[in-house]
């Protein structure tokens, strides 16, 4: 199982991204997204990041110009008929989700492999919903998609063999490092991260002490190169707390409660770097 051309359905920071890592690397990539304004976005936002590469000398413009000529983008989800693997990279919405996986499963052709960028959500539950759940399979990318060295790949109950071993060899073309997961609330990055965030936002609540001065004890004491809620706004407050909803419901442990703050705060609307506000002014 060889994948060349690869579909990826969002436009926004990850879906773009992820554009971007498979065009450097010489795929042919088809983006999609629901409006051509998004489409607009998604790719100034990838050829202002080939500029900052050129500007440090890792990039020349003719690479640039041959990986943005590598990039095709639509507004119609058809257009992904001809792609060898779709990843699906948008917002962490269950039922978003699960729309698009079905719309994906109907006009992708019957020997492609479905991915989804999901942070926490069920790839069992995703592929459950295709009618070919055995080439089903998470492909979580982290961000920036272009500095994070890491791939989870989580198999679902369902995914064969076949599968994983042709998306981890697209990983290792990206040079990213795949880590095999087995499908559970979180799978291992979110798992650990998501409740230690949370954690430092009951901390917050709690008055233990401020913004500033918790990030910068776990940046000192834990030698962390980012502090948490510094952390939090750059993931956005909105993700964390769908990530927090979701070990919460997977594991109906109350050590997984979202912190009451976090949902205040995203009722607010302060959901970090992306609204100019969150747990620090932007």
């Amino acid at each position: 199982m060889e994948l060349k051309r690869i579909g990826v359905v969002g436009a926004g920071t990850m879906g773009n991204g992820i554009s971007q890592a498979l065009s450097v690397a010489g795929f042919e990539v088809v983006m999609t997204d629901v409006g051509a304004a998004q489409l607009e976005r998604g790719i100034a936002t990838i050829s202002g990041s080939l500029d900052r590469l050129i500007k440090k000398e890792k990039m020349t413009a003719a690479e640039k110009s041959a990986a943005m000529g590598r990039i095709r983008t639509a507004a119609e989800l058809g257009a992904i008929r001809d792609c060898d693997l779709v990843i699906e990279a948008a917002t962490e919405n269950l039922e978003l989700k699960q729309k698009i996986f079905r719309q994906m499963d109907e006009i992708a052709r019957k020997e492609a492999v479905i991915a989804s960028n999901t942070s926490s959500i069920s790839i069992t539950r995703l592929a459950a919903l295709t009618r070919r759940p055995d080439q089903v399979i998470g492909m979580h990318f982290f961000n920036p998609v272009a500095v994070m060295a890491l791939v989870e790949l989580i198999r679902g109950l369902q995914t064969s063999d076949a599968t994983y071993a042709a998306v981890e060899a697209l990983a290792k073309k990206l040079r990213k490092t795949p880590v095999q997961v087995r499908n559970s609330p979180g799978f291992v990055v979110n798992r650990l991260l998501c409740p230690m965030i949370n954690e430092a936002i009951f901390a917050l609540a709690e008055g233990l002490a401020s913004a500033a001065q918790i990030d910068e004890a776990m940046k000192l004491g834990a030698n962390h190169p980012i502090g948490p809620l510094a952390l939090c706004d750059l993931i956005g407050l909105d993700v964390e707390l769908a990530v927090m909803q979701v070990l919460y419901e997977g594991f109906k442990d109350p050590k997984y409660r979202p912190a009451p703050l976090l949902v205040d705060m995203v009722e607010a609307g302060y959901l970090g770097r992306k609204a100019k506000r969150g747990f620090f002014a932007y």
